[in-house]
């Protein structure tokens, strides 16, 4: 597992092995079930966590019950509850492996010594920031102004290597639209 992480460092950052090493000696493997939690809400987000394998989803549950994912995460990403986090409160969010996961984890100190001694790795984190909310800017205006049609369009063609990895009513609970609405949004591309 840190072997793959140590792999996306090299290619990702170009950083030399004596900056790689103290990376991967505060590094935490940690393999998860299907649908075994990361974090429960209520708790206080306490890791910066990078997935090697396998898919995390974060997600809240309505007082109805329903699941509402705010997103998924897959190889090669980083994900937490960023104001968890950073603000040392307890999550209103879950996260929790979709399928077999493994993954890397740092605890908060750790990672923050790791930012302040390796600048390159500082500057990557902030341009992975950057990337993530622009990806957010652009996921909430979909989210509020498309159909359900172009809510899904835009799924499969921003996430294709999760489509057949997922399970419907996820996508659906994703895209914030019922499983019934997108069962009948495939069927039709079928017969296109």
């Amino acid at each position: 597992m840190l072997s793959e992480f140590k792999k996306y460092l090299s290619e990702s950052l170009e950083l030399p092995d004596q900056e790689i090493q103290p990376i991967l000696s505060s590094a935490i493997p940690r393999k998860l079930r299907r649908n075994e939690l990361l974090l429960q809400a209520g708790d206080v987000c306490r890791h910066k966590v990078f997935i090697v394998s396998g898919i995390l989803r974060t997600y809240s549950i309505s007082a109805n019950g329903n699941e509402h994912i705010v997103q998924f995460s897959s190889e090669k990403e980083w994900t937490l509850d960023i104001e968890s986090y950073d603000l040392e409160i307890p999550s209103i969010v879950n996260i929790a492996a979709v399928e077999p996961t493994e993954a890397v984890l740092w605890k908060k100190n750790d990672f923050n010594a790791l930012l302040a001694s390796l600048p390159l790795l500082k500057k990557y984190s902030e341009q992975l920031i950057s990337r993530k909310i622009y990806e957010n800017r652009q996921r909430l205006l979909t989210a509020i102004s498309a159909t359900p049609e172009e809510k899904y369009d835009d799924f499969i063609r921003n996430n294709p290597h999760l489509v057949t990895r997922l399970p419907l009513h996820m996508i659906a609970a994703y895209l914030g639209i019922s499983l019934k609405t997108l069962t009948r949004i495939r069927h039709a591309q079928l017969y296109r």
